[in-house]
Order: structure tokens, then sequence, then C-alpha cells
């Protein structure tokens, strides 16, 4: 699925020249799910633009679906990465001015699919993350939690082999996090490939594997067994607040 080979990312400043990303190796099988932790300014977020083929690397090899990314221009680029990658972000990055169905269709529309199929697409991508019902609502209309899984059901819109997340629960409630991340998780039982930058230990718990990078360096990788149960985890969560709600 992917092969990074020797990666190395280089921002020259004019003053200084900052390595971002340093000797970086790694390995993604079809189907995995992994989270990627460390400090502020470790790398993280460069690795996922590369990732995300938004940015390049200024030295080594990133193959997607054995594809050689160094070989592409620009518009091969943005056609790989609109056919291969769904992407979610921490602040949803939903149009406000477009309902729920609206914000889906958006990546068919620029995939060139036709408009019957976008419509009935997008509705099964929201019934599958549980917001048909939805389907119609503003951004405004939505809670944080609602928001992201319309962004989750935008980013699997158009079959992508790979779903980056970036901090996907950085601004959500305890509820809608257990809620997200158990979505993540049926993705994942699915066949999707998951990557997902966090800084919570516990929210990186939910992942099979983790890899820790720090100074731009990956530094270590270990499996995760078992995964929380994000599902279970909410139903606990739930009846210590109905619990505490009864004293």
């Amino acid at each position: 699925m992917i092969t990074i080979d020797n990666l190395y990312k280089t921002y020259d400043t004019g003053i200084v020249k900052v390595e971002a990303l340093r000797e970086v190796s790694l390995t993604v099988g079809e189907g995995e799910f992994i989270a990627v932790m460390g400090p502020s300014g470790s790398g993280k977020s460069t690795l996922m633009n590369i990732l995300g083929l938004l940015d390049r690397p200024t030295d080594g090899a990133y193959l997607l679906d054995g594809v050689d990314t160094r070989n592409l221009d620009e518009d091969q680029l943005a056609g790989l990465r609109n056919q291969k990658i769904g992407f979610v972000f921490q602040n949803f990055n939903l149009l406000p001015r477009l309902n729920s169905q609206r914000n889906v269709e958006l990546p068919m529309l620029y995939a060139g699919v036709k408009n019957g199929e976008r419509q009935a697409r997008a509705l099964e991508a929201l019934e599958k993350v549980g917001l048909l019902s939805h389907r119609a609502h503003l951004p405004n209309e939505l809670s944080g939690g609602q928001k992201q899984r319309v962004a989750i059901a935008r980013a699997m819109v158009n079959r992508p082999s790979l779903l980056l997340a970036d901090e996907p629960t950085g601004n959500l409630d305890s509820r809608s996090s257990f809620e997200i991340m158990a979505l993540f998780q049926e993705l994942h039982r699915q066949g999707s490939t998951i990557i997902l930058v966090t800084h919570e230990p516990e929210i990186g718990r939910h992942a099979e594997r983790i890899v820790y990078f720090r100074d731009g360096r990956l530094v270590k990788s270990e499996n995760v067994d078992p995964p929380l149960d994000a599902r279970q985890l909410l139903d606990e969560w739930l009846e210590q607040k109905e619990d505490s709600n009864e004293v």
C-alpha cells in the first residue's frame, strides 16, 4: 500500500535550513490502521502532507499502491490524490453555505461523477456515518461530532485506498471522540487503510500500530495488542454518566 524509503524534507527559509523529516522509512500494508504520534515539531504534519501528495519530499521515495510519486507532475499528483486519498481534518473544513449532502458530494464533483450517481453515493455515505436524516442541515446546524462524521463521509465517498486523519478528535468532547473513533474502527474492519495523527495517547491506542516521531525521525514503532475498543469505551462512559446523574 505505502512504501517510504529514506525520506527527507528540508525547508530553506533563505536564512536557515530546517530538516522537518530525516531518514524516514516506513511500510504500511493494505488495511492497516496506524496512529502517528510525537511532540509538536516532530514532523507529523510534514509526513501527512507528503502522504497526502500535498507536498513533495526533498529526497527519498514515496510509493502509493506501487506508484512512484517522484515521477508525477502536479496534474498527475492531483489526479492520484483525488482517486486514492480521503482527508479528515481537525477543523472539519466543511463549506458553510452547503448542506451535509452537498459537502459530501464535493470530491465527486471534482472527479467528474454524474449528478445522479453523486447524489446516490453521498446519501449512502451519510447513511453509513448515521447522518442520513441530517442531509439537509448546514454545518452551523450540526454538533462538532456530527460535523466530523460528515467530513468522514466526504473523505470516503470516492472510495479511496487511503484515509488520512489529522487530529480528528482534537476539537471534540469525550463522547464525540469515542463515537468518531468507533466509526474509524468500523471503517477499518471494512477494509480501509487509515493513518491518523494524534497527540492523545488514548486516541492512538485505538489503532493497531503506533509510530513515534521526534525531531523529524521515526524513532519507534509498536503494535497495540489489543487496540482499545471505542464502542465499548463509549458504552462505559454513557453508563458512568447515567449513574452520576442518578446520584
